[in-house]
This record gives structure tokens, C-alpha cells and sequence, in this order.
């Protein structure tokens, strides 16, 4: 028996055999074409064509983040930049299969060492090219195997395409060597439930058919554990399982202090999972669906359809919505098509919208319209707030439209380092700590080589944390968390500990996260929230918590049949 660590993704336990990811295809031989350029382009031009359409066709299937990230690799797929670029090489006497592996490859390293956004997206190549190389050659696509029975997952990381359609009737539990909790990995198998642990360095060592037990709650991987161990993991399984399938309750510490448990949603048809899952409200409403498959800006009329039906779903809850948040990762052409070096420290967020207040206008009147249409709690906060100033401007501008509660989002420092008088202007604040976490530790969130600084548990961005839940403390004002921080349920207590009066995360999250808070009173919240920010580090902090946790006593609620 020997143990593995790594950062777990929810509370969950399974266990099962190894099966290990696929192995990519070789790189094709730099041979002349026998069939001439016109026939080696039609064949690229169907191949690529295909893996778009299945890429597009994935994402539909998946729905949630995953389809944002897949049609985005349908679009890398087709990029005409990356066409010439193979066509080029095709004229110069190239097989398809040479000018794929070897355009791609170049299409890659451009796009690296541009870094940012766009460097995070040349990871993505190496999945579509060979995807790509696997329908030249008329073979199946490395990824996720089919073994023909229930398998614990291990792989160096997972494609975005490959994670969004795991058969969760067959995938017991997901293991990587690479990726920290911020991955995509991490995220779309939260969003999904999959009991999952990433950045398991030494998992590289387990091997096809090993027995292993995957404890997401203690971030351990046991390989070849003993018939005791197997039995307890299942009782453990086992109990789980009826906990979070219990009817859901409304968030609230052991001690009864109420912590409000929202959602995060990207589209209003997200809304009738989250209802279903417990969700008191949705805490964080991202409206760039409306924005980024267009060309132009959404009407006043289109955008107040889809507001309307998601306000429906929730009579008399809470509903956050998020203004447009362009730029960095989501640019959009109408809005700010100037290039700009380093986009996550340019023209974003709320600096966009103000750049093009008319869009801002519309949105306002749009959410206005939606909300005289429904009873459910609208509040409107405005992303990437980084001065008093533009707290100002966008809660006055949001009280000229009716609006009745307007509230910034803390992502920067400085936000949060003046949280006191980001609030006495804002009804609210809401903490993204996926943003926090890049700014304060100038590690890009989307860029791989980076993604050790990418921890929300590090002391510095838990200080700011503080600083924001001591001000909302104070004034009186409502501080919630809505960055992937909150759906983890050791954080979460931490969190609550640090000031936080909510928490919102992928419905799939809630009933852990809900489970976890109900066994810790607050003044054992801000006791944990104090060990963790007394460590030197992120995985310090962890550990601190994890030990001081263990020495608490038990707040869990007897039950009777």
C-alpha cells in the first residue's frame, strides 16, 4: 500500500481498478505526397471539418463551461491563419499529415510565446491536431479509453474535449499529474460531480489494472490498499451518497448562523439544475452567452428575454447578474478590437463597458425591463472594479436605470485593500477568486506554466479576503464569494471564517459544500480561517486547516429511521 497526494476537487471517495489515458499518436514521417496538393488539401479540409463539427457537437452535449471551451477549440480548428499555414505546406510537397503536425506545432509555439489568453489556448492545439491526424488516418482519437467496464481514470491532464463527455456510468474517478484546482479539469469535474484529484505528480507511477482508492476529501490517491481500506472507502462512498441526496436545507453553520448557498450559471436554461439542487439564488449570472456568439451587440429586446426567463426561475430569491465581463479571455470585436499586449491588465470588465457605455445602457434597461416583468431579487454588480471611483459611477448609473441593489466585484487588490470605501458607495460586494488570485500573485490563470501560483488557499489572497469580509462586516453590507474557491467545501469554512456571507459555485458543488458548513460553528469557522493564514504558503495554509479540523470536535447531526 502507498500513498499519493494532490489537491482534491470536492468531498467525494470511490475506488477501482487503473486504466490509463490513450497515448497520443507518433508524429507522421516528413514524406513527399504521392496524390498532389489538391487532394491532400480536400482531405485536411474534411478532416478538420469533421473534428470541428464534433468538437461543436461535444460541447452541445455537455453544456455549462464545457461547451464554452469546446466551441472555442472548433473555432481554433478552423482558423484560416492556421489553414494557410497547412495549405503552405501542402504546395511545398507535404503529406496532410506532415503539414498538420508541423503548421500546428508552429501555430503553437506563435502562440506561446505571445502568452496570456492566447498562450493558455496553445495547449489546445496538441488535442486538435490530434484529433486532426487520428481522421487522416482513419484511426480513433487518443483520449479517454473504453474499457468495457467501471475504471478509475489516470492521465497526464484532460482535454476539455475528452472531460466533457465522460460516461460517468463507467468513470469511477479521475486522476492527473498535472493541473491544479483551477484547471479546466478541475472545474468541468466539479461541474460534473467526478470524484476527482489533480496535480498527483507521482500518480505517473500507477499502472493499468492497479487497484486504487481515490479520497478527494484527504487529496490521496491509495494504491494497492489493503481489504480494510476497500471496505471502509465504501462505507465512506456509501454515506456520502445518502447525505447528498438528502432533501436540500438552506446553508447555515452547525451553530445555525444562515450562510446562503447561490449558484453560479451561464445560461438561464442552467437554472432548473440548480433549483433542483438546493440553490437559494444564483450568486454570480455571467450574461457573456448573450455576447460572444454574435457579432454585434444583443438587442435590448434579446437581452431582456433571456433575463426574464431566468428571473422566473427563482420568485422571490436572490439573482446576482454579472455585467458584461469582456476582454482577457473573452474578447469581443464591437467592444475592443484594439490589440493590446497584456489583455488580463488592459481595456476589461468594467472599463470596457465604459469605453462603450451604450452597451452598458442597454444591458441596464434590458435587466430594468426583465425585472418589472418578475419577483424574484435582482441585484446587478459590475466586474473588475478596481477604484472608489468607478464603484461610483457604475451604482449610480444602475439607481438612474431603478435598480435597487448595485454591487462591484473585488478581483484586483486594490478593490479589496479599500474594501471600506468600495462599500460605502456599492450595496454589496462579490469576491471572484479566480481574478484575485492572478492579480495578487501575477500568475496568468490561464496560462499552464503558471498554474502552481494559481491557488486560491495562499495566505495573500486569503488576507485580502479578510480584508473585504472586515469592511462588509463593519458597514453592514453583504460579502459574498462567487470564484471556484467556494466550491471547495475545506475553503468554504475558511471563507465563511474570513467574513463571507455567501457562497455561490456550480450547483453541482452545493450539497458538500452545504454539508461541510454544517458541521463547524463560526467561531470554529474564523479559528480554521486563522490557521490558514498564518502559513507561509497555499499548500501550508491546506495543511493547517486539514490539522486543525481534525482536532475540532464532531458537530454531525444524529439521525434516526
Amino acid at each position: 500500500m502507498s500513498e499519493l497526494r494532490g489537491v482534491g476537487i470536492g468531498l467525494g471517495v470511490a475506488q477501482g481498478v487503473v486504466v490509463r489515458m490513450t497515448e497520443a499518436l507518433p508524429a507522421p514521417e516528413n514524406s513527399p505526397s504521392t496524390v498532389g496538393a489538391d487532394a491532400e488539401r480536400i482531405r485536411v479540409r474534411d478532416a478538420v471539418s469533421a473534428v470541428a463539427a464534433e468538437l461543436t457537437a461535444r460541447g452541445e452535449a455537455a453544456g455549462g463551461s464545457a461547451q464554452d471551451v469546446l466551441e472555442a477549440q472548433a473555432m481554433i480548428a478552423e482558423d484560416p491563419t492556421l489553414q494557410a499555414e497547412i495549405d503552405a505546406r501542402i504546395d511545398a510537397g507535404s503529406t496532410a499529415e506532415w503539414a498538420v503536425h508541423d503548421a500546428f506545432a508552429g501555430f503553437k509555439a506563435t502562440l506561446e510565446a505571445v502568452g496570456g489568453y492566447l498562450g493558455e489556448r496553445a495547449a489546445d492545439l496538441d488535442d486538435i491536431a490530434q484529433r486532426v491526424l487520428a481522421r487522416l488516418q482513419g484511426v480513433d482519437a487518443p483520449g479517454v479509453p473504453d474499457p468495457g467496464h467501471p475504471f478509475v481514470l489516470v492521465a497526464r491532464d484532460l482535454a476539455p474535449a475528452d472531460t466533457a463527455l465522460l460516461d460517468l456510468g463507467q468513470v469511477l474517478a479521475l486522476v492527473t499529474f498535472d493541473g491544479g484546482p483551477t484547471s479546466h479539469t478541475a472545474i468541468l469535474a466539479r461541474e460534473k460531480g467526478i470524484v476527482a484529484i489533480v496535480g498527483a505528480a507521482e500518480a505517473a507511477s500507477l499502472a493499468t489494472g492497479q487497484h486504487v482508492i481515490v479520497d478527494a476529501a484527504a487529496g490521496v490517491v491509495t494504491a494497492d490498499p489493503t481489504d480494510d481500506e476497500k471496505e471502509r472507502a465504501a462505507q465512506r462512498a456509501a454515506a456520502r451518497e445518502s447525505a447528498v441526496t438528502l432533501p436540500p436545507t438552506a446553508g447555515a453553520l452547525a451553530d445555525g448562523t444562515p450562510i446562503a448557498l447561490l449558484a453560479n450559471l451561464g445560461k438561464p436554461a442552467d437554472a432548473a439544475d440548480a433549483v433542483a439542487r438546493g440553490a437559494e439564488g444564483v450568486g454570480l449570472f455571467r450574461t457573456e452567452f448573450l455576447f460572444l456568439s454574435s457579432a454585434q451587440a444583443p438587442t435590448v429586446a434579446q437581452q431582456r428575454e433571456s433575463y426574464r426567463e431566468l428571473l422566473a426561475a427563482f420568485p422571490g430569491k436572490k439573482v446576482v447578474v454579472r455585467m458584461l465581463d469582456a476582454g482577457a479571455d473573452k474578447p469581443l470585436a464591437f467592444l475592443n478590437d484594439a490589440h493590446e499586449e497584456n489583455p488580463a491588465l488592459g481595456l476589461r470588465g468594467l472599463r470596457a463597458l465604459r469605453a462603450s457605455e451604450d452597451i452598458l445602457r442597454e444591458q441596464l434597461t434590458a435587466l430594468a425591463e426583465a425585472d418589472a416583468e418578475t419577483d424574484a431579487d435582482l441585484w446587478v454588480m459590475a466586474p473588475m472594479v478596481a477604484t472608489v471611483e468607478e464603484t461610483e459611477y457604475f451604482t449610480a448609473l444602475a439607481r438612474e436605470y431603478g435598480l435597487k441593489t448595485a454591487g462591484v466585484m473585488v478581483e484586483v487588490p486594490a478593490s479589496a485593500l479599500l474594501a471600506d470605501r468600495v462599500l460605502a458607495h456599492a450595496d454589496f460586494a462579490s469576491i471572484g477568486t479566480n481574478d484575485l488570485t492572478q492579480y495578487t500573485m501575477a500568475a496568468d490563470r490561464l496560462l499552464g506554466s503558471v498554474a502552481s501560483f494559481q491557488d486560491p488557499w495562499h495566505p495573500a489572497v486569503l488576507r485580502l479576503v479578510r480584508e473585504v469580509g472586515a469592511a462588509g462586516a463593519r458597514l453592514g453590507k453583504p460579502v459574498g464569494i462567487c470564484g471556484e474557491a467556494a466550491a471547495d467545501p475545506l475553503l468554504a469554512i475558511v471563507l465563511v471564517g474570513l467574513g463571507a456571507t455567501s457562497l455561490s459555485m456550480a450547483p453541482s458543488a452545493l450539497a458538500d459544500v452545504r454539508h461541510s458548513l454544517s458541521e463547524r460553528t463560526l467561531d470554529e469557522a474564523r479559528a480554521l480561517a486563522e490557521a490558514a493564514l498564518a502559513a507561509d504558503d497555499a499548500a501550508g495554509a491546506r495543511l493547517a486547516v486539514l490539522e486543525a479540523a481534525a482536532s475540532l470536535p464532531s458537530h454531525k447531526k444524529e439521525t434516526t429511521s
